[in-house]
């Protein structure tokens, strides 16, 4: 299948000459929640302005439903709602009037049935008449939503969407994510709560320093990359540990109530039946055991932290 966003070789330095990105490499799916992970400066909300046609590329190629950026920007376009950090809004103008007008930049016909229906997912009917200075930031935020799918995009940018706003915004908007998705919409988001990627994500990309390290399905980044930890409460704390269990990938926590063992589910022999045994010939008694494994934000952090600076 060809993907909905085609990237290569794209890279950008600013005026300053800071490299903002470095021979980018990416294909986006059709259909799929991308979410984009990195640091504050990693190059996220550039990449994102380059496709949506915000920031011009310096070398490189971005196909956009088979269209070029640059040479067919206004097809390119058409396929983008974007929804950016920051709130841009003519605040003496209405809500109603504000998404029509968006819709119609587009080039769209007036369709108030679909734009009544996209307010009340949003939760602003009620405020339709409202002017956007009367409203709060999370309702702004939602005006900022509205204005972004009116033309009926096929791909949807949310830029830090959920930074700053209340849990019930982040529900909604979550929501409706999954039902664009279904209705075979494309979402690229790039979030610093990494737990919605998490959540909401079919595949996940790091970009640190301006290069893409990692593209990965979720499942399969989680399962390749995600440590699994076995936490034993120890009947008698330790001051230190035994230097019979040197051969075993163990750390003392707790204040030495508590041995923690790391160790790859993947392995056929994990290592723990061998723990166990040496505890039990060395009296080291445990009261309880606990397994977990590493979150996405774990692996996050490892992969950014692991990476050279150039």
């Amino acid at each position: 299948m060809q993907p909905v966003i085609s990237i290569q070789q794209l890279s950008k330095t600013y005026a300053s000459g800071h490299p903002a990105l470095q021979s980018i490499d990416l294909d986006i799916r059709q259909g799929e929640i991308f979410a984009l992970l990195g640091p504050n400066g990693a190059g996220k909300t550039t990449l994102i302005s380059i496709i949506c046609g915000i920031v011009n590329p310096g070398s490189g190629k971005v196909l956009v439903g088979g269209h070029d950026i640059i040479d067919d920007y206004r097809a390119a376009r058409a396929q983008i709602g974007l929804v950016p950090q920051e709130l841009f809004n003519d605040a003496f103008e209405s809500v109603w009037s504000t998404v029509k007008f968006s819709r119609g930049l587009f080039g769209k016909k007036p369709d108030p049935a679909y734009l009544e229906r996209l307010l009340r997912d949003l939760s602003l009917w009620d405020k339709k008449n409202a002017r956007l200075f009367e409203l709060s930031g999370g309702m702004k935020r939602r005006v900022m939503i509205a204005k972004a799918l009116s033309h009926e995009p096929q791909i949807l940018f949310l830029d830090e969407p959920t930074a700053g706003v209340d849990v019930e915004l982040r529900r909604d908007m979550w929501n409706m994510v999954r039902g664009l998705r279904a209705r075979g919409v494309t979402i690229i988001l790039t979030t610093h709560y990494i737990e919605e990627a998490e959540e909401m994500a079919d595949r996940i990309g790091v970009i640190n320093q301006g290069r893409i390290i990692l593209v990965e399905d979720k499942q399969v980044l989680m399962h390749k990359l995600g440590k699994k930890q076995l936490t034993l409460q120890l009947q008698q704390p330790l001051a230190s540990l035994p230097a019979e269990l040197n051969g075993h990938r163990l750390e003392l926590a707790d204040e030495g109530h508590a041995l923690v063992f790391t160790f790859d589910a993947q392995r056929e022999h994990t290592g723990i039946a061998e723990l166990l045994k040496d505890l039990a010939q060395h009296g080291i008694d445990f009261k309880d055991l606990q397994s977990s494994q590493s979150s996405l934000e774990d692996i996050f952090v490892t992969l950014v932290h692991r990476e050279p600076r150039p």
